[in-house]
């Protein structure tokens, strides 16, 4: 078997070395953990937070037991990986499984739409791709705003002690077991270590999930920091921002064009008042109105009028006289009226009204005179 370069890691070199591997990958990785990759996955999965109806890109899928995991949950996955050999052996352990979906793909050029899926995640595969920043931008491209980014990926250790026996154990007994285990797969497992050992620690690998547009990034290790966990959202679009104030404008305008329109009616009322205490000016209900509010004005535009009004109550003579001597008498005293001594006997306001009439015809005959 030919050993990829750590440094340059050539997308053919690598995925070789997996199609050789690729019959007891799944063995190999549950052996040399001690079982920690099982739990490593249930992390995995709770961080993505599968749900049904979700599609989930699971880059670097290898043989799909990631992807199976995922799918477990009512989730349509999209396996992808460059390695034909694992894409071979995936289709074959989960034949007749119709949500999970096995594709050949460059992770530095996703063959995928943008904003065609809810979610996207790679596990312990980032660190073979050759330009990892590239590929971190292509899954968030392919991701809808909103959706989430999910590393899974061997780590620096937090504890110098853990970091110095991890790393003689990568060194040392990961390849004889793995030797042991299938033979071709010593120099793949020593290729692995060097990957590992120079792969940037969590607060970098974070820094570069930023630099790749995703937002709310973090980590936490698991197994002692042995393996982090990455996670970030890429930021919602910004859907109706400029739009709502538009839309809201010419809502707002209305109650102001609604506005004139309801003083008309207000103005049409006031003169509507007169109209209606003119409208019966010898009647004793306006004689009493007029008394208590003593404006001169008011009584002159009624002393004008009945003169209008006096016709139709031609045919009750008795009764249109009277009320015509008595507001002229009304009118004549209401500088007295404001008084209380104004409310005088009906024997005084007979007498003023027998002569306030006379000494008025007089001077109308002067006048036609």
């Amino acid at each position: 078997m030919t050993r990829p370069d750590t440094t340059t890691k050539h997308a053919t070199d690598v995925s070789a070395m997996f199609d050789e591997v690729s019959p007891k990958y799944d063995l190999l990785n549950d052996v040399l953990s001690v079982g920690n990759s099982r739990l490593w996955r249930i992390a995995t999965t709770r961080a993505i937070a599968p749900r049904k109806g979700m599609r989930i890109l699971d880059l670097a899928a290898g043989t799909g037991t990631s992807s199976a995991a995922l799918a477990a949950h009512g989730a349509h996955v999209t396996a992808a990986d460059f390695s034909e050999g694992m894409l071979a052996e995936g289709r074959r352990r989960n034949a007749g499984n119709d949500l999970i979906e096995f594709v050949w793909a460059d992770a530095t050029q996703l063959p995928f739409d943008d904003d065609s899926f809810d979610a996207a995640t790679i596990s312990y595969g980032l660190r073979n791709v050759s330009e990892p920043k590239q590929a971190l931008a292509e899954m968030a491209r392919v991701v809808k705003p909103g959706g989430r980014v999910v590393i899974a990926e061997f780590s620096r250790p937090s504890s110098e002690a853990v970091n110095w026996a991890y790393t003689k154990y990568n060194r040392h007994v990961l390849p004889r077991v793995a030797g042991i285990i299938n033979r071709d797969a010593a120099e793949a497992y020593k290729y692995l270590n060097e990957s590992i050992e120079a792969w940037p620690a969590q607060e970098e690998l974070a820094s570069w999930l930023r630099e790749a547009g995703l937002e709310r990034v973090a980590y936490r290790n698991l197994t002692l920091g042995i393996v982090a966990l990455h996670r970030g959202f890429v930021p919602r679009s910004k859907p109706a921002a400029p739009a709502t104030p538009a839309a809201a404008q010419p809502a707002a305008t209305k109650p102001a064009a609604a506005k004139p329109a309801a003083t008309k009616p207000a103005s049409a009322k006031k003169p509507a008042a007169p109209k209606k205490s003119a409208a019966k000016p010898g009647s004793a209900a306006g004689e009493a109105a007029e008394s208590e509010t003593g404006k001169k004005p008011a009584t002159k535009t009624s002393a004008q009028k009945p003169a209008a009004t006096k016709k139709p109550a031609a045919a009750k003579k008795p009764a249109a006289k009277k009320p015509a001597a008595a507001k002229k008498t009304a009118d004549a005293k209401k500088p007295t009226a404001k008084k209380p001594a104004a409310k005088k006997p009906a024997a005084d306001a007979a007498t003023e009204a027998t002569a306030t009439p006379t000494t008025k015809s007089e001077t109308n005959k002067r006048g036609h005179e």
